[in-house]
Order: structure tokens, then C-alpha cells, then sequence
């Protein structure tokens, strides 16, 4: 049996992050994973925005992972097949699997890593022991749960799940190739959606190294013929969804498969669970088209390693009511319910018919463009990025930046 103070089950990014900085603050930690290197996996593709980096900068590990992605420092936004605004961007594009990867070169030696897969736990106020598939067993003061949407683990251990939305959107990934031309015009687009009848929020593209990256997002049962369209004929079902696009990106091809994603939105209770501690999808799931699950992510980790992980470890025990104080803290409160009520005003923007939803979007595009006509003029007209509906998956509330102000982190996801 291995003993340690901290066991890491679920190496992606939010478990590979929390070991990288355990390990760095000198916490005996193992980390439970059976990848040795993580396997391709269709989720974030970019991390983009001031509040979104900053908080990954607070895990302490941000620059060097940051440093192997594709910066593109601005975004074109358009609508209607008109371009409205060449926003300036905090944009890093890098797939999932080498975000996680890059994240697992900063864990440092100290941190013990077992390529296998946790079959059981079982859990207690002073110890916790965990049973592998390798026939080895771990005990531990303290299991972090980081497996994401696995959900064996929390059945065994009877944490109740609650559905908020199920199937609450879709995230579909392609690569696009400009047609009879060497590259894009642009570096980087979000382009909206014209109808709401589409039931398609926006697309965005971005570079990820010499590829040019397509994240398309719906709001659509998974069973839509539209979908089994889309994947027969792609560019043909594309075009007729977004009709005016091309006038932006010119032809383009789609080489390849898609890559398809749908999400349903939960929260799980481990209310009463001692020695155990849930963190990101594992915890609760959060909407790709709004962009904040690495906000989600890194929040969860930051507070969790830097605050109270050394808290629990410096007393006797690890019961029920010592963990119950991560879920109650105010900054990952704020970021868990403006996530929340993001996922939920960006499907209505995107696709109620109200009038005050209808207002929403025309309000959204006139900022838009007052933005792209006002910034040739110095720049001295800005509007916040959450005003204006934009998603790149680093917009935040007013009070999420307070609470992550006073706590001195799309994603999109796209994924």
C-alpha cells in the first residue's frame, strides 16, 4: 500500500493542474490516471480573455503551458455576413489533449504518478483508501475527485447527481481550409448567428498551429436529422445554416471529421462525504457556447491547493464539515453561479423569440458595430464584453471579476 497526504484521481486539466501545484508546494500528492500521456479528447481548444488567463496565472503554471499555444492577439466579430468589429484578443488556441499534456511537464518529479484505474474508494474522517485495477491500493488523508464526466466513482460513494439541462447544447469541432487561396484574411472569428430559427449561437475559428480550427455550437436535441446532415454533408449544411458566412471567410473546405459533443448541465452533491473532494466537471458541468468551464476549472483548483488543501493538512482528520468550506467559499461561489446564469441568458439571446430577447440581440449588434466604428478613433469608446453577448470564452460578470479581484482565472470550449 502507498501512503500519501493528497491522491489525485483523474489526470485532465483540472487533476493535472492540482498536482502540478501540490507538487510545487512541497504536498506528498499521487496522481491516478491510466494515460500515461493524454489521448486526443474533443474539449477547451482555446483559452481566451484577461479574466480567463488571469486566472490560470494564479495556478502559478500558466506562463510555461501558455507558451506552446497559438497566441492570436485579435479576434474579428461579425454578423449578418458583415464584419463589425476587429476586437483586440487575449486568445491561446491549443487543443485539449496538449493543454493537458503541457500542464503534466510542469508536475514536478516529487509527484507520484500511477498509470492505472481506480476501481473503488472508500472513504472515512481520518484515512481514505483507494483500490486500482493494478491490484495496488493507496491511502490517502485526502482523495480529490478530477475524473470529469466518469460517473462510477460517484455512484459507488452514493453522491447524488441533479440534471439542470439536459442536452443544453452541442459542440461540434472541424478543421476549415481556405479554397483556392493560401490562408484566411483573418486571424481569428467569431461569427454569430443570423436567425434565431437555427438554433446555432456562433462559430468560431481560430489557428492551432498551421491548422485553421472550426468550433460550431447548436442548441438541438441530439436525434436532430439536422446533425446527421451536417455530418454527411458538412460545408453543404453549414452553408445553409449560416448562409452569409462565406462573405466573411470566403470558400472554404472542410477536410476531415467532425467531431461532436453534446453537454448536459448537472451539479453533484457531496454534501456529507468525508474525504473527498470533487473539482470541475466532476463537481459541476458548465455550457461550452458560454465559454467558462476553464474558469470553472482553474477556480476550483486555485482555491482548493491554495487555500485550503494547506488549511486541512495542518489539523487531524478530514471530515465532512472541513471540505463542506471549499464549497462554500465566496469566489468559487461567484464563478459557479455566473457560469450558471451565462449558460442559460446565452441559449435565450441566441434562440428565444420574446421581445425582449429580439431586443437583446439588436442591442448586441449595434454595440458591436459603434465598437468596430469608434476603435479606428483611439479606442476611448469601450463596452464590456459581456455586454455585448460576445463568448470567447473569458467574458465574466461584474461581480465574478470582483470576487476574483478580492481573492489574490472556451475554452471556448469549445470544448
Amino acid at each position: 500500500m502507498r501512503y500519501t497526504d493528497i491522491a489525485i484521481i483523474g489526470g485532465g486539466l483540472s487533476g493535472s493542474t492540482a498536482a502540478a501545484m501540490l507538487g510545487r508546494a512541497g504536498i506528498s500528492t499521487v496522481l491516478i490516471d491510466p494515460h500515461e500521456s493524454y489521448p486526443a479528447d474533443f474539449r477547451v481548444e482555446k483559452l481566451s480573455g484577461h479574466e480567463q488567463v488571469e486566472r490560470f496565472l494564479k495556478t502559478g503554471i500558466a506562463e510555461s503551458v501558455l507558451g506552446r499555444a497559438t497566441f492570436a492577439g485579435e479576434n474579428w466579430i461579425a454578423r449578418f455576413g458583415r464584419l463589425l468589429d476587429k476586437a483586440p484578443s487575449r486568445q491561446f488556441n491549443i487543443l485539449y489533449d496538449s493543454l493537458v499534456n503541457a500542464v503534466r511537464d510542469e508536475i514536478p518529479a516529487t509527484v507520484e504518478r500511477v498509470c492505472a484505474k481506480a476501481l473503488a474508494v472508500e472513504t472515512s474522517p481520518e484515512r481514505q483508501k483507494i483500490t486500482l485495477a493494478n491490484d495496488e491500493t493507496i491511502s490517502a488523508r485526502l482523495v480529490v475527485l478530477a475524473n470529469g464526466l466518469n460517473v462510477g466513482l460517484r455512484h459507488q460513494l452514493g453522491i447524488a447527481r441533479k440534471v439542470i439541462s439536459a442536452c443544453h447544447s452541442i459542440s461540434i469541432g472541424f478543421d476549415v481550409m481556405p479554397a483556392g487561396r493560401n490562408s484566411f484574411d483573418f486571424p481569428a472569428l467569431t461569427y454569430f448567428s443570423e436567425r434565431p430559427s437555427d438554433r446555432t449561437p456562433y462559430i468560431s475559428l481560430f489557428p492551432v498551429g498551421t491548422r485553421m480550427r472550426a468550433n460550431l455550437f447548436v442548441y438541438r436535441s441530439f436525434d436532430d436529422p439536422w446533425l446527421r446532415e451536417l455530418r454527411r454533408a458538412p460545408a453543404e449544411t453549414l452553408d445553409a445554416t449560416l448562409p452569409r458566412l462565406k462573405r466573411i471567410t470566403g470558400a472554404f473546405d472542410i477536410p476531415g471529421e467532425l467531431k461532436v459533443r453534446p453537454v448536459d448541465l448537472y451539479v453533484n452533491d457531496p454534501r456529507g462525504q468525508p474525504g473527498i473532494v470533487l473539482v470541475g466537471d466532476a463537481f459541476a458541468t458548465s455550457c461550452p457556447v458560454a465559454g467558462t468551464g476553464c474558469d470553472k476549472v482553474f477556480t476550483d483548483v486555485e482555491r482548493l491547493c491554495n487555500v485550503y488543501i494547506p488549511q486541512w493538512l495542518s489539523s487531524d482528520g478530514m471530515n465532512a464539515a472541513k471540505i463542506a468550506g471549499f464549497y462554500a467559499d465566496p469566489v468559487k461561489q461567484a464563478c459557479d453561479q455566473w457560469s450558471a446564469a451565462k449558460a442559460f441568458d446565452f441559449r435565450s439571446v441566441s434562440i428565444a423569440t420574446s421581445p425582449y430577447w429580439t431586443a437583446q440581440r439588436w442591442a448586441r449588434f449595434i454595440a458591436w458595430s459603434a465598437q468596430g466604428l469608434l476603435r479606428p478613433l483611439g479606442g476611448a469608446f469601450h463596452l464590456e464584453p459581456n455586454f455585448l453577448g460576445h463568448s470567447s470564452s473569458s467574458s465574466s460578470s461584474s461581480s465574478s471579476s470582483r470576487s476574483s479581484s478580492s481573492s489574490s482565472s472556451s475554452l471556448s470550449s469549445s470544448a
